[in-house]
This record gives structure tokens, C-alpha cells and sequence, in this order.
């Protein structure tokens, strides 16, 4: 799938099977050699920290469920894990207008769904139009396609049984890094699209939950699901009619078998990978140091694909709205106005030391993240360029407390105007040890100006819960996957984006249970509103230097108004073993972007 829209990342550093879309970087860090004869067959093991949440690829919105479902589903085109150009995957071809506003796809021949199906043009056009595109459905994937001031989706055409076009009402530059979406089957899913429960709403939305019988689940990836056992794993067989071949005809890939074990913190994965249980680990910084020197004797190689495009950062809950059912504010008033204050959130912005969260928890392995945009983007916009940076000053932060009327007492308590004692909860996930650490920290600084932070761990289905539909939290640190082109954070940044957590819209679910448009007393600042402007101009735009512009507007607004304080960015570390060939490992692709042409040697 391609990489092109953000996704909540449980741990980009430490899944080894979601490195695809928490990567970065584009030079290839090449180990176990491809010069061996190939070997078919074999079993691939990798880790996570949290089971999926849906098996929906739809509906998947964090890489604990994006990752297992990326080896079942492929779209029209993927992104190389090398050069990062754009690539046919079930197309074979596309044109592309004079005027740009009509593409047209043509099917690979004899593609088949994992059932042995045909697979058409029929089951693109269901994609998109009946589900993608379907305002009863809340998936994030039509935010990186709505196009132009309107916000129009394209329109799709069938012109036979392996060509689609999609007819655009503008030029829209991020298209072809939009639309690697996976593509669905229409003779199993069309009907729960059609059907609808007692509330009207379609089954599609509870179809292929957790509690499906994984082996029912019809793809086109490498791999189909075999066996799901909640808590304890995940595992594949190769897909028998899947597309691919070598160019001796082979079937691809050559590893026939694939299981992903479910852990429950990041400790237990690298034991796991010491132990020989598992073939790739995403290292932490202190990992680095234990890992590294042991490459040989430990049959493993550590690549290292530089900066990673995934984002660490501490977000406010900046909703202003009241919850439907109860008419009560989601925030506390009280605490709603501190963090609506943006002197506010600048104080706390400076009053972070993530040198030493960098020094100390990173081992030095990354750099501080100052933007919303991805370090190897070319989109990316350096301090030294204009990006407005928070350097930890703590007096800085002291002088902004007291211009927005806060008063520090004798007692070393921040208290703000009206006498109230300045206490709230940042949430983060369990499974991740370093977060916890960082969460650790961050209770250390903020007791420097005063402030009383109260750290809540949580399972990280339970705080994706909380962000997209109870919306019942203060501030959390949490971690998103990037890519190379700027609007693929559309959903994230805009303020009708189905992930824009930080002053969230009503998800579809609620606008048809409550018949809301939005939820009363929601505030929309004249800053979200020029970020709004900004994707729509930026995605109108063709010329990349003129693009450049609107996304440096867009970064520097972020920075100045702090609805999120971007922490760091750490170096794309992964230790594969030698068994594993063919790794052409970047931080964009990961381990898994050729997977396809990677197998397994018989061990010694």
C-alpha cells in the first residue's frame, strides 16, 4: 500500500512489520545478500505490542490494525522503499490528461482475489464509490482526496472490465500519492454495505471486526490470514493467486509462511528477537548499544535508514464543544481555558529539555522534531530557514505564564488568575517503554514551572478510543506515521480530517446518532482555518516550489500556535537476521517494502 496518509503509530520504532509506513530516509542499507540462489518456503516471524483493532482495512486507523492488513490488501500503485517513486502494484499502467483532471487505470490481466475470484474494474469503482467515498462510513481515506475550495471527491468511471478513470474537478498534484488505497472485494462486502442494523447504520461497519473468523477475510496481498489468536499472534499463508512473479515465473513472494506474535511491551520484543524468536526488531535507542556490537555472533545485521518520517509529539485537547449525549463539555472548562491559551501552550513548549529526553532516553540516535512535517520530506522546512524552535529556557516559559495571567505561589504551585491549581493528565500507551520514560520527564519539567502533571498509562486501543470518539482526555503522547507528501497529513491537520484530534469533529457514527453537523460550542480558530486554506491550495498547485511555500506557511503556523509540541525524531534503526535475504532496507520502505523478493536460507 502506499504510503501516503497518517495513521496512529502504537511504536513506529518497534514493530517491525509496520517500518513501511513509520519509515524515512531513502538510502538503502543493504545486508544479508541477494546473490544466493533463492530459496522458496520458510516462516517469517516479527512482533507487535498490540493487538489489532479491526480487521477493516477501511476502518483501520492506527498500524497495530494497518499493519497486519497490509500484507492481505493491495492498491492500484505503491511507493518504492528505495527512490520513492510511485509504482504500478494491481495496475499495470496509468495516463494521465494534458489538463490533469482525468486519470485512467488499467488493471493488470487475470488478477484474482484470494478466493479465485476475478478481480475488475467493478471491485475498484466499489471501493472507492461505496466505501471510500461513503459519508456513512467513517474512514479517514477520503480526507487525502477531497479536492479543491468544495472539497469534491473524484468521479469514477468504468470504461471495461480492467479500466477505470477517475475524473478529477481540478488538477490535484497529491493523486498519484493518494490513491494506493486497498482495493476491496465487491462479491463479499458489497452486501454489508447495502444492509443496515437497527440504527441504520450499514454493517459494513462491524464487518471483518476482531471477533471475525480471519480465514473468511478475502484479499489480494501476498498473504492471506490463517489464524488470529487475540493476545498471542497473527499468522499468514501465501496467497496462492496472488500477482506476482520473478522473471523465471516463479510465484512470489518466496517466503510461504509468515506470523506476527503479539507481546505485551516492547521489552518482551526484543527478548523475543535475542532469543531467536523473531527475524527483525526495531531498536530504541539503548538497544543500539547492545545490539550493534553483537551483529556477528548474533547472525543478525542492524541497518540504519536515517531519519525516520513517523512524528513523536504531545498534543492539547483543544475542544471547546459539549458531548451530545450528556450536554456536558468534553474538557473542563477550567482546564479548557488554559489550553486554549497559546502563551500557554508556549510555555510548556519551552519548558520541556528534550536535549536531554534525546541524550538521555534516544541515546543521542535522532535529532529534535520541530516541525508537523516529516524530516525527509522535501517539504520539510529546518529551523535555520525560518521554522519557529522551542530550545528548553525555563525562564522563557515563566515570563509567558505570567503574561497569560498565571501567578507562580511561594509553594512553587502555578495557579491561573482565578486562584485554580494548574493540574492535568497526560495519557500515553503502556506497551511503550520509552514514551513512559519521556511521560517521566515531562512530569520532571513541568514541576520546574509549577505545574502538576499526572501520568496516565494506557492500553493503546483504549487512548485511540479516547481521541476519535469519547474525546475525554487533556494531553496526550502519541506518535504518527509520515510519508513524503505533505496533504497525506490531511486528515490529521485539517479540521474536518477524521484524525485531527487535538479539536476533533464529530466521526460519522455520532452525525447520524445525534444528527449533528458539529458538535455545539466547537471552536474553530482563525489559524485552523488558514491551515485548512493551505492543503486545499497546496494540493491545487503543480509547481513543487510554489507547493514548498504553502507548506512552509503551514509548518510555521504549527510552531507558532502549539496545538501539538513536536518532541523528536529518531534515527530508523532495524536488526534483521542473516537468514532474512535480500533486505533493502530504508527508513521509508522498512523491512517489509520488497518482502515480495525476500526469503529465507535454511540455517546452519
Amino acid at each position: 500500500m502506499l504510503v501516503k496518509k497518517i495513521y496512529w503509530s502504537v511504536l513506529c520504532f518497534s514493530l517491525s512489520l509496520t517500518l513501511a509506513a513509520c519509515g524515512g530516509g531513502t538510502q538503502p542499507q543493504t545486508g544479508a545478500s541477494s546473490n544466493k540462489p533463492v530459496e522458496i518456503g520458510g516462516e517469517y516471524l516479527s512482533t507487535t505490542t498490540a493487538d489489532p483493532k479491526t480487521f477493516n482495512t477501511a476502518l483501520a486507523q492506527e498500524t497495530s490494525s494497518t499493519g497486519p492488513l497490509s500484507l492481505v490488501f493491495e492498491g492500484l500503485v505503491s511507493e518504492n522503499g528505495l527512490t520513492a517513486e510511485v509504482e504500478p502494484e494491481l495496475a499495470e499502467k496509468w495516463e494521465i490528461s494534458k489538463d490533469g483532471k482525468r486519470v485512467v487505470f488499467t488493471l493488470r490481466e487475470g488478477l484474482k482475489w484470494s478466493d479465485g475470484a476475478p478481480l475488475t474494474a467493478d471491485d475498484v469503482l466499489f471501493t472507492f464509490n461505496d466505501v471510500y467515498f461513503n459519508l456513512d462510513i467513517p474512514t479517514d481515506s477520503r480526507d487525502s482526496l477531497r479536492i479543491g475550495n468544495k472539497q469534491e471527491l473524484p468521479k469514477l468511471e468504468k470504461v471495461d472490465a480492467r479500466t477505470i478513470a477517475f475524473n478529477l474537478p481540478e488538477p490535484f498534484a497529491p493523486f498519484m500519492r493518494s490513491i494506493g488505497l486497498p482495493i476491496l472485494p465487491k462479491h463479499i462486502l458489497e452486501k454489508t454495505v447495502k444492509e443496515t442494523n437497527s440504527k441504520g447504520e450499514p454493517n459494513f461497519l462491524t464487518t471483518w471486526a476482531i471477533d471475525t473468523d480471519v480465514k473468511k477475510i478475502v484479499g489480494n496481498g501476498l498473504y492471506v490470514f490463517q489464524e488470529y489468536v487475540p493476545g498471542q499472534r497473527i499468522r499468514y499463508q501465501i496467497n496462492p493467486n496472488y500477482w506476482r512473479k520473478d522473471k523465471e515465473g516463479r510465484q512470489q513472494p518466496y517466503i510461504t509462511n509468515r506470523t506476527i506474535q503479539i507481546v505485551p511491551n516492547i521489552d518482551a520484543t526484543l527478548l523475543k528477537f535475542q532469543s531467536g524468536q523473531s527475524d527483525a526488531y526495531g531498536l530504541r535507542g539503548e538497544d543500539f548499544e547492545l545490539l550493534k556490537p553483537k551483529e556477528k555472533e548474533g547472525g543478525y545485521t542492524v541497518y540504519n535508514g536515517g531519519p525516520d518520517f513517523g512524528e513523536l509529539f504531545v498534543a492539547f485537547n483543544l475542544l471547546q464543544g459539549k458531548n451530545p449525549a450528556n450536554k456536558k463539555p468534553f474538557v473542563d472548562p477550567i482546564k479548557s481555558s488554559w489550553f486554549n491559551n497559546v502563551k500557554f501552550r508556549q510555555a510548556i513548549a519551552y519548558a520541556l529539555d528534550r536535549q536531554t529526553m534525546l541524550d538521555n532516553i534516544y541515546r543521542g540516535l535522532g535529532a529534535l522534531q520541530d516541525s508537523p512535517i516529516s524530516v525527509p520530506s522535501p517539504f520539510f522546512l529546518k529551523p535555520e530557514d525560518g521554522l519557529p524552535a522551542y530550545t528548553f529556557n525555563i525562564e522563557k516559559s515563566k515570563a509567558l505564564l505570567k503574561q497569560a495571567g498565571f501567578l507562580l505561589g511561594g509553594d512553587g504551585k502555578l495557579k491561573d488568575k482565578n486562584g485554580n491549581l494548574v493540574r492535568f493528565t497526560l495519557v500515553t500507551n503502556t506497551e511503550n517503554s520509552d514514551r513512559a520514560k519521556l511521560a517521566a520527564q515531562m512530569k520532571a519539567d513541568l514541576q520546574k514551572i509549577g505545574i502538576t502533571l499526572d501520568v496516565l498509562p494506557l492500553n493503546f486501543n483504549t487512548i485511540v478510543k479516547k481521541l476519535d470518539v469519547t474525546h475525554d482526555w487533556d494531553m496526550v503522547l502519541i506518535g504518527f506515521t509520515g510519508g513524503i507528501e505533505p496533504n497525506g497529513g490531511a486528515n490529521l491537520w485539517r479540521t474536518d480530517g477524521q484524525l485531527h484530534l487535538y479539536n476533533a469533529q464529530p466521526n460519522v457514527v455520532d452525525k447520524q446518532r445525534y444528527k449533528i453537523k458539529d458538535y455545539a460550542g466547537r471552536v474553530i480558530a482563525p489559524w485552523e482555518k488558514e491551515v485548512d486554506q493551505i492543503f486545499i491550495k497546496g494540493s491545487q498547485e503543480l509547481d513543487e516550489s510554489k507547493r514548498k511555500e504553502y507548506y512552509k506557511r503551514f509548518q510555521i503556523i504549527i510552531q507558532e500556535q502549539v496545538p501539538v509540541i513536536h518532541l523528536l525524531n529518531n534515527l530508523s534503526l532495524t536488526a534483521v537476521r542473516n537468514r532474512v535475504q535480500n533486505v533493502k532496507y530504508t527508513a521509508l520502505g522498512g523491512t517489509r517494502w520488497n518482502f515480495y523478493e525476500q526469503f529465507i536460507t535454511p540455517t546452519p
